[in-house]
């Protein structure tokens, strides 16, 4: 029996609503600029509290609006129904390879985050809980599921690659295609019950399935108690892994005095002129400097990962911040590193720290291994987009 299962209920875009995934933005701002341009956008049902017309309401004030624009989306031909469906997915772009993966329900059950707890799903990173509970509340409010978590299948990754490359290759024109902020190409086509179907979604549960994007959507799914949650299964061969920084507003201490604390705690600190780090980078008040931490023989291998000795020397140690501060903006690989220094430069944050990527095979071991990654520690690229596939809720 494989754990992933067609979408009971599906509702597929028609066109104009998908969205980058609400955790993807360095300043809510962008969210509301993008809502303002395009009400479409699934981003003013999961982020109703930043549509232009939210008036300063909080989220959970916000959810009544957000089931209303759902009820409007459907009503208005902006989603299609489908039943019992699993939904192929291709994204391409010039100068890439394409990227596939499959749109489907999976058993919640399955997931495991630790060693010692048994299931074929693994989550992998810390998280934030309000964020958690607001992707339940949304769930309860809307009675649907509009982004889903990206699962990267461990076991038969190639295989399945290949299988849906040559569904999609023989599925003809897609029922709709959207571009993202980036100029790639997402395009979905549904599958009903079949052969096809069957022996996709038995691919996609073929072997261990990590988490690569949706943490936060996971576990809210299980304190939702919802029997399955909405994922994209994809392959090894059709993601890379971005960097995923860091800026920092409201120092406490002098660039100068952070520097001093690093080498006084062990750090070896170098200026430098590029801003491509071999392992972190801090930049502050004009300059970039590269930051060798010093490694811990006393914990395991993942508390010396760059990310990990990054949340633990600089921000706790050095600046006295825990990692939900309000004072962290985490920036994932969207925005490249000039973008960071220029808001330091600009003003609007005293501190970037730009931190190497992880690889996926490095990602992949550790988490097969049952171990945890550091938290914001993984910037999956290209990202499944939301609003494209919405799955009801209760009809598993």
């Amino acid at each position: 029996m494989t754990i992933v299962h067609p979408i009971a209920r599906a509702w597929i875009t028609t066109g104009g609503t998908g969205a980058q995934n609400y955790d993807e933005f360095a300043d809510d701002s962008e969210i509301t600029a993008i809502i303002a341009d395009n009400p479409r956008s699934a981003l003013a049902i999961e982020m109703p509290h930043k549509a232009p017309d939210a008036a300063g309401r909080s989220f959970l004030d916000s959810l009544p609006a957000a089931a209303r624009r759902l009820a409007d989306a459907k009503a208005d031909g902006s989603y299609t129904p489908a039943d019992r469906v699993v939904v192929l997915y291709r994204i391409t772009a010039p100068d890439e390879q394409p990227a596939y993966g499959l749109w489907a329900m999976v058993d919640t059950d399955q997931i495991s985050t630790s060693a010692d707890e048994p299931g074929l799903v693994i989550r992998n990173e810390d998280v934030f809980i309000e964020k958690v509970r607001e992707r339940v509340a949304l769930a309860g409010a809307v009675g649907h599921l509009l982004s889903p978590v990206l699962l990267l299948q461990t076991g038969r990754g190639a295989d399945l690659h290949a299988a849906l490359a040559e569904a999609c290759d023989a599925a003809g024109a897609p029922a709709a295609t959207d571009l993202d902020q980036a100029g790639r190409t997402h395009a979905i086509w549904p599958v009903g019950p079949g052969e096809t179907q069957d022996r996709l979604t038995a691919l996609a549960g073929g072997g261990e399935l990590v988490v690569a994007d949706g943490n936060h959507r996971s576990l809210a799914a299980q304190l939702g108690e919802l029997p399955a949650f909405l994922a994209v299964i994809t392959t090894p061969a059709s993601v890379a892994i971005q960097p995923y920084n860091r800026l920092v507003s409201e120092l406490t201490s002098t660039p100068a005095e952070l520097l001093d604390a690093l080498r006084a705690a062990g750090a070896t600190i170098t200026p430098v002129d590029s801003l491509e780090p071999a392992s972190v980078i801090v930049y502050a008040a004009g300059a970039a400097h590269a930051v060798t931490l010093p490694h811990d023989a006393g914990v395991d291998r993942v508390d010396n990962l760059d990310h990990a000795l990054v949340e633990r020397i600089i921000l706790r140690d050095a600046l006295g911040l825990e990692p939900g501060d309000k004072r962290i903006t985490y920036v994932g690989g969207d925005y490249p590193a000039s973008w960071l220094t220029g808001e330091v430069d600009a003003g609007r944050a005293e501190l970037a720290i730009l931190v190497a990527p992880v690889t996926v095979d490095d990602f992949v071991a550790v988490n097969l291994a049952r171990a945890k990654m550091p938290r914001k520690s993984t910037w999956f690229t290209p990202k499944a987009r939301g609003g494209l596939v919405l799955a009801e809720v209760g009809t598993h």
